[in-house]
Parts: C-alpha cells; sequence; structure tokens
C-alpha cells in the first residue's frame, strides 16, 4: 500500500513543477541588489531631478530596487510623468510614486511671478527690433495709402467712380499685408503669418454667411454700374414697380413711381429680374380698345379709326398706325388701335388719352354705335313694347378738330425732381450718364 502511494506522488511530481512555470512572469529581477546599489540609483534619480524644472520638493527612497517618490510639484503632468523617466533605470523593481500636485498659494504665485518678470525682461530687450519691425510696417502701409490717393490712375482703368474706389480699397489691404509680412519677417516670425491670414479666411467665411444679402447686393452694383442697363432719368419697369431711375447706390437701385413716391429695390433682385427700359428708344407706342356694335360696319370703323390716328399731329408716321378687330364678346366687338409718338418729345399718357377722344369722336361722327350691355324682361305680351320699331336717331354732331397739347411737359417736372434729388447724393451714385452702357 505504501509502495503504491510513493509512486503516484512521483508520477505526480513533474506535473505540478510544469504548472509553476507556466504561471511565472518572463523577466527576472537580479539578486544583487545591496545598500551600495540602492544609494547609487537614489543619487542617480536626484541628479537628474535637479536638472529637471519643478521637481525641487521630490524626495526619492530605494530600497532592494523599489523607487519611492514622496513631495509635491506643481503640475500634476510631471508627477504623472515622474514614473515613465524612473522606470528607464536600470535596476529598479518596482515603483511608488506619492508625489502630488501642491495646492500652496505661494508655491504656485512664485513661478507665475518669476516667468512674468522673465518674459517682461525679454520684451523690453526686444523693444529695439519691435520698433524697426512697426517702423517697417508703418511705412509700407503708408506707401500703400499715398498711392491709393492717386485718382487719375485708378479712374482711368476703372469703368467709373465705385469701381475705382474699390481699386484703391484692394491697393490699401495688399499693402497692409505686405507691411506685416515685412514685420515678422524682421522679428523672425514669419511662421505667424500664415496662422494669421488661416484665421482671417475663418472669420471672413463666418461673415460671408452672415451678410450673405449684403454682400450678393453689393457684387450686383459692381455688375450693374459696369453693365448700366439704364441710365438716369429712364422709365424702367423692375419687378412690376414701374418709375424713373433716380440713383444706383451700392445697395439698392432707387426710382421715382410717377405717384411721386420712392420705390429702392435691392441690386441683387435688379440684376436678377427681367428689366424693361421704356426710355432706351426714341419711338414708343400705344395702343387702345374699343367696342364696336356688332351690326355695325366694322370695316368702315377700322378705317376710320386708322384715318384718325394718321391725322393726329404727334403720332409718327414710321412706324405707322394700325387698327384690327382683336375679339368678339357677347354684345361687342373689340377694335383695337395702335399708333407711334417720340417718347422724348411728346407725353405717352397725354397722347393715348386724345387719341382716345379723337377716334372716339371720328366713329360717332361715322355713325359707327358703341354699344352698351342691353337686358330684355318679358312679363306678358300685352305689357311689352313694340321692339320692332326703331328709336328715333339724333344727327351725330361733327368731330372735333382741335387737338390739345400733349407735349412733354409733365415728364420734364419729374425730370427736375429727379435731378435735384441726383445733385444731392452725387458721390453716392453709381450711373454716370457718359459711362458704357449695356
Amino acid at each position: 500500500m505504501i509502495r503504491t502511494l510513493l509512486l503516484t506522488l512521483l508520477l505526480l511530481l513533474p506535473t505540478a513543477g510544469t504548472a509553476q512555470d507556466t504561471g511565472q512572469p518572463t523577466g527576472t529581477i537580479a539578486m544583487e541588489s545591496s545598500a551600495d546599489t540602492d544609494a547609487a540609483m537614489a543619487t542617480r534619480i536626484r541628479g537628474i531631478l535637479t536638472e529637471l524644472e519643478g521637481y525641487g520638493d521630490v524626495t526619492v527612497t530605494v530600497t532592494s530596487g523599489i523607487v519611492t517618490l514622496r513631495g509635491t510639484t506643481l503640475d500634476a503632468g510631471k508627477a504623472t510623468a515622474l514614473t515613465g523617466l524612473v522606470s528607464r533605470l536600470e535596476g529598479v523593481v518596482a515603483i511608488e510614486n506619492e508625489v502630488a500636485e501642491s495646492t500652496d498659494v505661494a508655491e504656485r504665485l512664485d513661478p507665475a511671478i518669476d516667468r512674468f518678470l522673465k518674459r517682461a525682461e525679454q520684451l523690453v530687450a526686444f523693444l529695439p527690433l519691435l520698433s524697426i519691425a512697426l517702423f517697417a510696417f508703418a511705412l509700407v502701409v503708408l506707401a500703400g495709402f499715398w498711392i491709393a490717393r492717386w485718382r487719375q490712375p485708378w479712374e482711368r482703368l476703372a469703368p467709373n467712380a465705385f469701381i475705382a474706389e474699390i481699386y484703391r480699397t484692394v491697393i490699401r489691404l495688399g499693402f497692409v499685408v505686405g507691411g506685416l509680412v515685412v514685420a515678422l519677417d524682421i522679428l523672425n516670425a514669419s511662421a505667424l503669418l500664415s496662422t494669421i491670414l488661416g484665421a482671417a479666411g475663418i472669420i471672413g467665411l463666418a461673415i460671408g454667411f452672415a451678410v450673405k444679402d449684403t454682400v450678393e447686393n453689393f457684387i450686383a452694383s459692381i455688375m450693374l454700374s459696369i453693365r448700366q442697363p439704364f441710365r438716369p432719368n429712364d422709365t424702367v419697369e423692375i419687378e412690376r414697380d414701374i418709375g424713373k431711375v433716380i440713383r444706383l447706390t451700392s445697395r439698392a437701385t432707387i426710382l421715382l413711381s410717377f405717384d411721386g413716391n420712392h420705390i429702392r429695390i435691392p441690386n441683387a433682385t435688379v440684376f436678377k429680374s427681367r428689366i424693361v427700359n421704356y426710355t432706351r428708344n426714341t419711338e414708343r407706342r400705344f395702343l387702345f380698345d374699343l367696342g364696336i356694335a356688332p351690326e355695325a360696319d366694322l370695316a368702315l370703323a377700322k378705317d376710320t379709326a386708322l384715318a384718325t390716328l394718321q391725322g393726329l399731329p404727334f403720332v409718327l408716321q414710321t412706324p405707322a398706325a394700325a387698327t384690327w378687330l382683336e375679339t368678339v364678346g357677347d354684345s361687342t366687338v373689340t377694335l383695337r388701335a395702335v399708333a407711334w409718338i417720340d417718347q422724348h418729345e411728346t407725353s405717352f399718357v397725354k397722347a393715348r388719352s386724345e387719341a382716345i377722344r379723337l377716334t372716339m369722336a371720328a366713329l360717332t361722327h361715322a355713325g359707327i354705335e358703341m354699344p352698351e350691355p342691353t337686358y330684355r324682361l318679358k312679363t306678358g305680351a300685352a305689357l311689352l313694347p313694340d321692339t320692332d320699331a326703331e328709336p328715333p336717331r339724333r344727327a351725330a354732331p361733327a368731330p372735333p378738330t382741335h387737338v390739345t397739347d400733349v407735349d412733354a411737359s409733365m415728364d420734364e417736372d419729374l425730370d427736375r425732381i429727379i435731378e435735384d434729388e441726383r445733385e444731392a447724393s452725387v458721390r453716392t451714385d453709381l450711373l454716370k450718364p457718359e459711362g458704357p452702357e449695356e
């Protein structure tokens, strides 16, 4: 029985030894540690900490290769970095880092005061070079502003004063950036330029999104001032608003309606809208419609209206006047008449009004009826009047031959109002009568 137990123990012994080997760490701990070795290691660590800033209050003890660090530092990051620093020394078995961040007010203020005094000394020593850099910057900027003050070259290059002012502004900004580059190069701080330009780009992008409508109006103002689709005093229609152009500013186009009201339209809207310029051409056509009775002589009505229009002194012979039948209604036929005038000499509104008056008189004299809506009520045969009987006809009066004055004096009065307003705001107006036109 005893022999069997011994044999079993002998068989189990190799297995137990193998299990212990697999659970051990792969590294080894040197057994040569002694008091002299620990003292040398502590001295070495203290020497390293003495050379580094911020570890003046840290104490080091080493026992059997185990390094213990105690004390305080002004920075928690430096306390954490001690572990990695000490672990690089040969012979260190373990590290107990008990260094904490100091909360003493005096200890924390003294280094800050020292740093401030040191930087003040550096600034004083740096002042001569800084003064030279500032002088160079001011010299370059003043040169740019002096060049930008010249009016002759920029006004020759630009189509109008507004674009010339933009050129001068770009010149000023260019010289400011150039002066900044020169100053930073003197200070040997050119690397800051990319940071400054990057920050300026981000700020400019943010401002651009914030004032998108303003920037859009400004760009539209530049395009409109170059193209000039209209001139001062032109009668235009923009977005269903009709009026005479007063001025074009850097933000809006100002119109004077025929009611005497100011209409301010953003330039971005003007640039993208359909613009009808009624003043660009000398000739302008007016038209009007008259209702004719269906039983009337329609050919005679057309000829009479045409002859009347052609006989008016303010109607142009070329392009020629014309008349035609436009539509047929329930109780009337629409006769349309058109004619052309010189709108610079003749008032459009007065000419149309006078043409309607004289044409209606000529049609009435020719026996052409212009009926009114008629309603018949049938309530009984005995009560109905005899509808077959023709009403008595009166002789039509002779058509008038006197033509009233249709000159453009009313428009001239508006032109004088516009000129007075333009003189008061000549510096902000981007429209120039002598400038190029689209």
